[in-house]
């Protein structure tokens, strides 16, 4: 007669089996918490704290009304003034700021004898939404104040024409975002996850000890199984490249050549990553698991593909520096859609390059100390 195996010892087997992995143990523990965190806190559609300039050839009552309140609120924060309307362009260049408001000469003569006044807003349109949402914002807000400082004068009803200008995307396409955020999700998908996995699987299988001891180097295996990668994230991102601009319409305004080379460099910096996922990482699984937690997911939320970084918490705004795919979407809109030159993205190329360099490195040494 078959022995009856208590209910019991089969549930100690399986929580055995679940925490003796360490990885296994802090994904199933971390992942709810991250999740929760990054919802909860960095996902949000508002406007917070846009960093905003100011040209204003009247320095009225009225301006200076409609600018202290702009700065009173949570929404914006006033950097600075300009001079003249030529330094606007050359600031957005810089990505330092989210708009530029233009107030018209006399403005508040204007508003108290004509009842009509002119204000221009100056958006970056290459993040549309982000730039429809700062516009409404304060339109609302410079609304409101003209209609106070109407009421305190006494005088008759004002209206305000606000002349919206997106830079870079007039017609508010939304390809314009979605582009870059698409080239660096599909690149550190095949690169890093992908990667990670093929080489979790060879180790899964314990085909990876047969290789390395093989007369074959273990660099060489390494390298062999990464550059079919690299040439399937290139024939992706021709693919991509003329369906945005074919199909989505979207332009390719700077030089072609640098824009493949941050690319080149960023499939490097996604294949390091995938190397140091795989060598900690005992079974496809969890590999999987982690590439999923420490890469698809920060890039989807905390890379300002889908909710403005500049609207989150600091503590994500610190966490978005160190994703890599940040930088790259950042450097891809200033060569693909502004179409700026080497100098305007050398920030970007020297974090991504320290980032290879950081992520071979500590590869390396994790498959040597493996190898040992």
């Amino acid at each position: 007669m078959m022995s009856k195996t208590p209910f019991s010892a089969f549930v100690r087997k399986e929580f055995y089996h679940i925490f003796r992995d360490r990885w296994t143990t802090l994904i199933l523990l971390i992942m709810p918490m991250m999740m929760l965190l990054l919802l909860g806190f960095a996902i949000t559609t508002e406007v917070k704290n846009a960093q905003i300039l100011v040209l204003d050839p009247s320095r009225d009552e009225a301006t200076r009304m409609i600018i202290n309140t702009l700065e009173a609120s949570e929404y914006f924060e006033i950097k600075g003034e300009v001079t003249s309307i030529e330094e606007v362009e050359t600031l957005f260049r810089k990505g330092d700021i989210g708009m530029v408001l233009v107030f018209s000469e006399h403005f508040s003569d204007k508003m108290l004898h004509t009842g009509k006044a002119q204000v221009q807003l100056i958006t970056d349109g290459s993040d549309p939404n982000y730039a429809l949402t700062l516009t409404q914002y304060a339109t609302a807000i410079i609304g409101g104040v003209v209609q106070e400082f109407s009421a305190a004068q006494g005088s008759i009803p004002c209206q305000i024409h606000s002349d919206v200008r997106f830079m870079y995307n007039p017609t508010l396409k939304g390809g314009y975002n979605t582009v870059p955020g698409v080239l660096g999700m599909v690149l550190m998908l095949i690169c890093a996850m992908m990667t990670s996995i093929s080489i979790a699987r060879e180790k899964e299988f314990g085909t990876m000890e047969i290789l390395l001891v093989s007369p074959v180097k273990p660099i060489v295996i390494i390298l062999s199984k990464t550059v079919p990668y690299i040439l399937i994230s290139l024939i992706n991102l021709t693919t991509i490249l003329l369906l945005s601009v074919f199909v989505l319409k979207v332009p390719v305004t700077g030089n072609l050549l640098l824009f493949f080379l941050l690319a080149l460099l960023f499939i490097f910096v996604s294949l390091s990553l995938g190397l140091l996922v795989s060598a900690v990482a005992k079974s496809q699984m969890v590999a999987m698991l982690i590439s999923g937690m420490l890469m698809m997911l920060p890039v989807i939320l905390l890379s300002g593909i889908i909710f403005p970084v500049e609207s989150m918490p600091l503590f994500f705004q610190w966490l978005a520096n160190i994703i890599p795919a940040n930088w790259f979407i950042k450097a891809v809109k200033k060569v693909m859609i502004q179409g700026l030159g080497f100098g305007a993205i050398s920030f970007e190329l020297m974090i991504l390059s320290g980032m290879a360099l950081l992520l071979v490195l500590l590869s390396l040494k994790a498959f040597k100390k493996r190898l040992d």
